[in-house]
């Protein structure tokens, strides 16, 4: 057997647990002393220039977001202040792993971020096309986007990197599931639905505390490639989705997207028998039906790429009084990575560029000086408060509730069978089409094939797991027998 090798800090401290964030208590919010989480997201937002990270291949369009219905009682965020309420839109989509050359109809999760332009202020939704994750602790994000980049030899992409770390990464299942079926090829960006993913909370004017769940819905129906129409396309146009998007646009034949939400009454999240912040479950719809809130439409085209769609910064902190955080462990870490990211690639002052900046609002903070500060970097004012002068204060009004937290400060095991990680992608499989069914065991087993096999064996219990036809089907079609497999 070799000899243990201990994974250290930058500073050579040894790191007692790579897989779970310290939280307030297993299902509260985590705290900022959690020094190695903050050095592990620091480093891996530096890792790369000056490209993004993830998401660097993308497209995006302007647009409107328009209320429908009448949600003022679960928040007091103005832009669903009355129905027929216009706001001011941009969005941008992309791949998840890929470079920026790389082909549209990659198998990948899209992202889909959306930046509001409220009078309040700036409201980012960045999501994807997926309700779920395959990582619910951020801990264990820089270790999944290796996974998904290059291998450090070769500069080649590695099915084997992928596959050892979802065979110890059980949580991953559910959205493995999705990835690898058609949902994974999206026929274009128009042709998908988008969702919040994370849980985000509420706030009415009566400081009443509501969680949500965000869905976007395309208007123009679902539509996806199979594997072989995927890779085709990806080398006839490795531009496809950013083209259809913006050639409809062009035309007049605007996409929209219904935006629905969930609703969870803040005292129902102690005892749900889900973890209600756990970004790789869903919440039945049959507990908590979709509600209409208003439609997404996006009809400008980008002028200028580099401006408005490659120099748009998304980040989860923008928000407006109304709407704010959960104790979701995944987003809890996106609130520093995201904005941390921003500044290194864009710079400090990436809040100011026109596309960033929020519209019919005079921005007044005590922030100077920086790389690029291109605008009149606050003139003489004082930037300090308090201060016997008038200068800008803070306003107590828009204090949020207070979240109740319990619990001892630890590193909570996420991997336990109380968390039922393979339960929900089995019932995702059981209602498949057969035809469906048949696309997604094909396509995880091509992927596999690549695989060794002690990495095959410690993946297909899960499938099993979920669902005895699903683990049967792709144990089959790889040629190993059940008795050679562990279920445990």
């Amino acid at each position: 057997m070799s000899k243990k090798i201990n994974l250290t800090t930058s500073s050579g401290r040894p790191v007692e647990d790579n897989q779970n964030s310290l939280s307030a208590g297993e299902r509260g919010p985590l705290l900022l002393q959690d020094i190695y989480l903050q050095e592990k997201l620091a480093h891996f937002e530096r890792e790369e220039i000056p490209e993004r990270i993830v998401h660097a291949k993308g497209a995006g369009a302007h647009g409107t977001f328009t209320v429908t219905n009448d949600i003022t009682m679960y928040t007091k965020a103005k832009l669903f202040s009355e129905i027929g309420k216009k706001t001011e839109t941009f969005t941008r989509f992309s791949t998840v792993g890929g470079e920026r050359g790389s082909a549209d109809t990659a198998r990948d999760p899209r992202g889909f971020a959306t930046k509001f332009y409220t009078e309040e202020g700036n409201w980012d939704l960045v999501g994807n096309n997926t309700p779920v994750f395959f990582i619910r602790d951020p801990l264990k994000f820089p270790d999944f986007i290796h996974t998904q980049k290059r291998l450090p030899d070769s500069n080649l992409k590695s099915p084997e990197m992928m596959w050892d770390f979802w065979s110890k990464s059980p949580e991953s299942l559910h959205q493995i599931t999705i990835l690898f079926s058609n949902r994974g090829t999206p026929d274009g960006y128009r042709y998908m639905n988008g969702y919040g993913s994370h849980t985000f909370s509420f706030i009415n004017s009566k400081n009443e505390r509501f969680w949500i769940k965000i869905h976007l819905k395309t208007m123009q129906g679902i539509k996806n490639l199979s594997a072989e129409e995927a890779t085709r396309i990806g080398g006839e146009n490795p531009d496809y989705a950013t083209q259809d998007l913006f050639e409809a646009i062009e035309k007049g034949d605007f996409p929209k997207w219904k935006i629905k939400i969930q609703v969870m009454p803040e005292i129902e999240a102690e005892n749900y028998h889900i973890n209600p912040f756990d970004v790789t479950k869903v919440w039945p719809h049959n507990d908590y039906p979709l509600i209409d809130v208003g439609i997404l439409e996006l009809n400008r085209n980008p002028i200028n790429y580099f401006v408005e769609v490659e120099q748009a910064a998304f980040s989860p902190t923008n928000k407006v009084p109304g709407i704010s955080f959960s104790p979701d462990k995944l987003l809890q870490g996106r609130l520093f990575s995201y904005p941390d990211a921003q500044r290194y690639r864009l710079g400090v002052n990436y809040n100011a560029l026109s596309i960033n900046a929020p519209r019919g609002i005079e921005v007044k903070n005590n922030y100077r000086n920086g790389f690029m500060r291109f605008n009149d970097n606050g003139g003489n004012s004082r930037n300090y408060e308090p201060s016997n002068y008038p200068v800008p204060t803070e306003s107590k009004e828009f204090k949020e509730p207070p979240l109740r937290i319990s619990g001892d400060a630890d590193r909570y095991d996420q991997n336990t069978k109380l968390n039922n990680d393979f339960v929900q992608a089995g019932d995702l499989y059981r209602i498949m089409p057969e035809k469906e069914k048949a696309d997604l065991v094909n396509n995880i087993i091509e992927s596999l094939k690549a695989v060794s096999k002690p990495i095959q064996l410690l993946q297909l219990p899960h499938f099993f797991k979920a669902d005895e036809n699903y683990g049967r089907s792709i144990a089959q079609g790889l040629g190993i027998s059940e008795n050679e497999i562990t279920l445990n």
